[in-house]
């Protein structure tokens, strides 16, 4: 995707300074004098980011930031300023400016910004595109949330029932099974839907540097801190705060974190302010908290505050019924990230995916969705499972996953899907019988009732 910089100031020699600086690294950029001329060309799909001088005439960089965030809150926007305006800057941030920049600035500091801004964007404007292509309806939650078995129903309507109001939940479930997938759904799905949505590994924070990256701090707080930085939990104000492996948690940050929790205040490092965030909090753990609190490894004060509202998502072992649906869905989005069209996959292929053990869930099944996409698995398309067991379980594992596609093709209705198969309705109703199937679990609220 080819992206574009928008550089806007009223001084020319900046301007063109800044444009041949963009121009060697290879970069498209337009440079303008005025924040209006800069508003005709931003649209809510402007492929590219702006970065705009904070003191100008008539428009300033304030004003035109707040226009920007209303066309678009997801827009980069990067703003220069003078040293004298560090303040201001820091507004700008709290504004919904990605970054901001001093005069004179590094030709390194300049650009590392800059790359770091389009490669957001450029991850947004994807996003939007794969939600748009899989998804008609974008407020449809079984497309966030795929799979029709009952434990996925009822992952839906557990999420339908949360998302409107302000509790704070515990996602458990094993590594891969789309603990983070359910979080953004519920935040989607939610009134502050427009507010950040900030996903934090807590197992990826540095130890020595956890407390900084989480309430920020100000300038002088410690060594090496040169100006000063709102943290996660302060950007995610209004929004949704997702805490991934929170067991990871060093035992003393876990304190500072119940009290941010029950008051829904920050303190940022060097200060005595508190800053409101009034953000939720959604907390994530492939690990029992209940036993880990049992040892004396996470606090149980803190457990009992977070976990307001659990959901547990199944592993696919629970619901090998949705493999298929699911992996379709994952190779539809491998083809839209790489750009490419691959071949349908057989009713054999998905059949042998249903059979698998996929002992990494979700994350392992949309990686072998890639190498599909890519023609890496085709040649071994049939011999994924059905080379498991004799030869009476390989035709019943293919005979099941047969029904269940038509059944999901069908939204559960019987007749049509009897005739698809060119069975009558009695063999169909055994056959269901046999393998443990009901319609009610394939019906949709579109679906006509046979008589």
């Amino acid at each position: 995707m080819s992206l574009e910089i928008l550089f806007i100031d009223d001084e020319e020699d900046l301007r063109r300074a800044a444009g041949q600086m963009l121009d060697l690294e290879g970069l498209s950029v337009r440079t303008l004098s005025s924040g209006q001329k800069a508003l005709d060309i931003i649209s809510h799909s402007y492929a590219g980011i702006v970065i705009s001088d904070i003191r100008m005439p008539k428009m300033d960089g304030m004003q035109l930031l707040k226009k920007i965030m209303a066309i678009d809150s997801e827009l980069p926007v990067i703003m220069v300023t003078g040293h004298g305006d560090v303040n201001l800057a820091v507004d700008a941030m709290r504004n919904g400016a990605y970054d901001f920049i001093e005069k004179p600035f590094s030709q390194e500091r300049f650009l590392d910004a800059v790359v770091r801004a389009l490669e957001k964007r450029e991850l947004t404007l994807e996003n939007r595109e794969l939600r748009n292509s899989v998804a008609k309806q974008s407020d449809d939650l079984e497309i966030q949330i795929v799979g029709r078995s009952m434990p996925m129903n009822l992952i839906r309507e557990q999420i339908r029932a949360i998302a409107p109001t302000p509790a704070d939940v515990l996602i458990v479930g094993e590594t891969g099974t789309g603990k983070e997938l359910a979080a953004r759904a519920i935040h989607d799905f939610s009134p502050n839907k427009q507010n950040p949505f900030i996903a934090i590994n807590c197992a990826a924070l540095p130890i020595d540097m956890i407390e900084a990256e989480l309430f920020g701090y100000e300038a002088g707080a410690f060594a090496g801190a040169m100006r000063a930085r709102f943290g996660k939990f302060e950007h995610a104000r209004n929004g949704t705060i997702f805490l991934d492996e929170i067991i990871s948690m060093p035992m003393d940050v876990q304190a500072k974190l119940l009290r941010v929790i029950e008051q829904r205040v920050v303190t940022r490092l060097g200060s005595n302010e508190e800053i409101k965030i009034n953000a939720r909090f959604i907390s994530a753990s492939s690990e029992s908290l209940e036993q880990a609190a049992k040892l004396g490894k996470f606090r149980k004060d803190l457990l009992y505050r977070l976990n307001v509202a659990t959901i547990e998502m199944p592993p696919l072992s629970k619901r090998k019924e949705d493999i298929p649906e699911l992996f379709l869905y994952l190779l539809k989005q491998a083809e839209l990230r790489l750009r490419i069209t691959s071949k349908k996959p057989t009713d054999a292929y998905l059949s042998a995916l249903s059979s698998t053990d996929w002992l990494g869930n979700v994350r392992e099944l949309r990686n072998a969705a890639q190498r599909f996409a890519l023609g890496l698995e085709v040649e071994n398309a049939n011999s994924i499972s059905l080379q498991d067991g004799d030869l009476s379980k390989r035709i019943s594992a293919f005979e099941r996953q047969a029904i269940i596609s038509e059944l999901q093709a069908t939204s559960g209705a019987l007749k049509p899907a009897y005739e698809a198969l060119g069975l009558s309705r009695k063999t169909l109703y055994e056959k269901m019988q046999k393998y443990g199937l009901t319609r009610a679990d394939y019906k949709t609220q579109n679906s006509k009732e046979e008589k």
